[in-house]
């Protein structure tokens, strides 16, 4: 494995493999590693300033200048790659079940006839049903190259039931060289099948991403579907407030690292609350040190905020800088669930739309059972009467704003999780927002669900078909003409100042 020429070497190292003991599995390691020196014709294992005999692990009596003298292995880019697929297929024995289950991806379309015995040993001694699936398709895999041909159509009758990308390369390959025609017939026909499944694996896939955008521009939406519906104040600082939540999000990880190390894995639970009062507090002090007095004048009010936004986002430059800030992830939003083998549910998103769906409803019951939410409603569909039935407009004004703020800072607090936070977090999403808002309807919540949704699985289509660009072209002309057609949105909302 360590001396002679390559092929010999590659055969030495696939025989090594079929019946493999712990001194084997050490010295494959050292080779991957360059821990392996050639001395006197023979190889030996150095670690540090030992040198270790290569068959039995002992130590030798070397001196460091001999050893300093020996020269090294050579271990080019072939065998480096028959090494790692090596060190593989070793690794399917292990006694840890992850380890096994990375160990089988890592294989996939890379076996050969020659690992057929160890494939089998791990295959006796799984007890992983998913780990035995894998293996049995990598079973099938080594067969694929056997020189018998019934062997060869079993194998690749087999391979048709796997969902992975590698395996419909291992198939397209081994048909183009095929000479038997039945077991041309059963590549043909597993290719087929797999390139389907593949296929139903993009477009769930498509799907759930549509579904996790439409969670985010959910969240980002939700808050201007108060402030806008309410008041009709076109707040372009919206976007900004979002960016003061994953900042405040930023700021409590900050916190927890040096503070409470131990606890770093809960600092998120920590991070909502504050991200939601941070953002709704500068949105009450917005609310009442600008817009109040700007009410009935639409296009005051856009440039007011728009100042506003440029105001917060250097106001954020200058306390954290220009460039972009790191939050980690917790170690529970780590990883995903994979159902297919080209589709992974990563936990984050699935906890992301979770997290959207948790402050819909808390947001629902809030407008539609407190006697805050009812003095809301009152004022967006009437606001004359509602003053003259005793409700102080100017403070729900205020309460509301606050409310649409903090849901933004629970937005920005999510987006920390999946995407960058640095200023400009807000210009991203504050035009999808407006579109939300418009096209489900002005101040109606099930409208800015459906079209959160909506327009979310609709970009994620359009991107596979026409790229990021087009698609966004294609939403936004889809936008406007759905508007031209029924400008009050998705839901209409009800009430005599809305219908007059």
């Amino acid at each position: 494995m360590a001396i002679g020429d390559g092929d010999a070497r590659i055969a030495a190292l696939q025989t090594a493999v079929q019946s493999p003991d712990a001194q084997t599995l050490v010295f494959i390691q050292a080779l991957a590693d360059g821990a392996v020196k050639v001395l006197d014709g023979k190889p030996v294992v150095v670690q540090g300033d030992k040198a270790l005999d290569a068959s039995s692990g002992a130590p030798l009596s070397i001196t460091a200048d001999a050893l300093q003298a020996a020269e090294d292995a050579m271990v080019n880019n072939r065998m480096r790659g028959e090494i790692d697929n090596a060190l593989a297929a070793l690794k399917l024995l292990s006694a840890e079940p992850a380890v096994r289950r990375e160990a089988a991806k890592a294989l996939q379309g890379q076996v050969s006839d020659a690992q057929l015995p160890l494939i089998d040993k791990a295959l006796a001694q799984e007890t992983e049903l998913d780990i035995r699936d894998r293996l049995g398709l990598l079973r099938a895999a080594a067969l694929l190259s056997s020189e018998d041909p019934a062997k060869r159509q079993q194998a690749a009758t087999l391979l048709g039931q796997s969902a992975q990308a590698a395996t419909q390369t291992l198939l397209a390959e081994r048909l183009q060289v095929e000479t038997d025609t039945n077991v041309k017939q059963a590549l043909f026909k597993s290719l087929r099948e797999v390139k389907d499944r593949l296929a139903w694996g993009d477009r769930l896939g498509a799907i759930f991403s549509g579904i996790s955008l439409g969670s985010i521009l959910l969240l980002v939406a939700l808050g201007l579907a108060i402030t806008y519906g309410l008041m009709g104040v076109i707040n372009m600082a919206h976007g900004e407030l979002m960016m003061i939540g994953a900042y405040a999000t930023y700021v409590v990880q900050g916190v927890f690292q040096k503070y409470l190390p131990g606890a770093f894995e809960w600092y998120l639970l920590a991070s909502v609350p504050v991200a939601f009062l941070v953002s709704a507090l500068v949105g009450a002090a917005l609310e009442r040190g600008v817009i109040r007095f700007l009410y009935g004048r639409p296009l005051e009010t856009l440039l007011a905020t728009w100042g506003i936004s440029l105001m917060l986002m250097q106001g954020v430059r200058t306390l954290f800088g220009a460039q972009n800030v790191g939050v980690e992830n917790p170690s529970w939003m780590s990883g995903g669930i994979q159902l297919m083998g080209n589709l992974s549910l990563p936990y984050n998103r699935i906890i992301i739309i979770a997290f959207a769906l948790t402050v819909l409803a808390a947001v629902a019951l809030l407008v539609g059972k407190t006697r805050l939410g009812l003095f809301v409603r009152a004022v967006t569909q009437n606001r004359p009467i509602a003053s003259c039935m005793g409700v102080n407009t100017a403070r729900i004004d205020t309460y509301a704003f606050a409310l649409g703020s903090g849901i933004a800072g629970l937005a920005g607090c999510a987006l920390s999780q999946v995407g960058n936070v640095g200023p400009d977090l807000g210009q991203s999403y504050i035009v999808d927002a407006f579109m939300v808002v418009v096209l489900g309807g002005v101040g109606q919540l099930a409208g800015t669900v459906v079209a959160a949704l909506g327009l979310g699985v609709l970009n994620k289509f359009l991107e596979g078909l026409a790229g990021a660009v087009l698609a966004k072209i294609a939403v936004l002309l889809f936008i406007i003409i759905f508007i031209q057609k029924r400008p009050q949105g998705i839901f209409a909302m009800k009430g005599r100042s809305a219908e007059a």
